[in-house]
């Protein structure tokens, strides 16, 4: 996807975060495609059309760029006004996030690198799943972080892997919805 052409000066705060979505974009694209351990910030540059002074100001290095996009996610997520959601409304939309090609993406890479960058798969775990679990058990009617997790491994359960080995395709909202409520109904 080819960036726009970028006017001289000083950005907005909107074009700053819309440069910074793009380059996350990029990034990720290149990242699920072809693994963590193989992009360079060279390529980053090269796929965002920016230069690798850009990068460094909005990120840092690779691992600082991943994190975003996890950040990035998390944040689309779990952004206001999701701390008024209810639960079930919490929980639909966790599912809808963490069963995108994008979430998918991000997971498998995880997984593969793992073993190679296990710094980079604790802060991984940080940033995302921990995170949804607090929202969850901040939703919980007597907070109980042991239900919380739980009750997350259930949203993401045999569709996540199913979505992960690419048996299935990413649910729409309403079965994102389906899906969230099932599980509360179950617990």
């Amino acid at each position: 996807m080819p960036a726009e052409a970028r006017k001289r000066g000083r950005p907005t705060e909107a074009e700053r975060a819309r440069r910074r979505d793009d380059i996350l974009d990029a990034a990720v694209r290149l990242l699920i495609a072809d693994g963590y351990a193989q992009v360079t910030l060279d390529d980053v540059v090269a796929e965002a059309r920016v230069t690798k002074r850009t990068i460094y100001a909005y990120f840092g290095d690779r691992t600082e760029i991943f994190l975003a996009a996890v950040e990035r996610l998390r944040d689309r997520t779990l952004e206001q006004p999701a701390r008024a959601d209810t639960l079930e409304q919490l929980a639909a939309k966790i599912v809808f996030a963490l069963h995108s090609d994008e979430a998918i993406g991000l997971h498998r890479l995880m997984i593969a690198e793992a073993r190679t960058f296990p710094e980079l798969a604790a802060r991984f775990y940080q940033d995302g799943p921990r995170t949804y679990i607090a929202a969850i058990d901040a939703r919980l009617p007597e907070p109980d972080a042991a239900r919380a997790e739980a009750l997350f491994a259930l949203l993401l359960g045999e569709p996540h892997r199913q979505r992960l080995l690419g048996l299935r395709p990413a649910p729409t909202r309403a079965a994102a919805k389906a899906h969230a409520r099932a599980v509360l109904a179950v617990v």
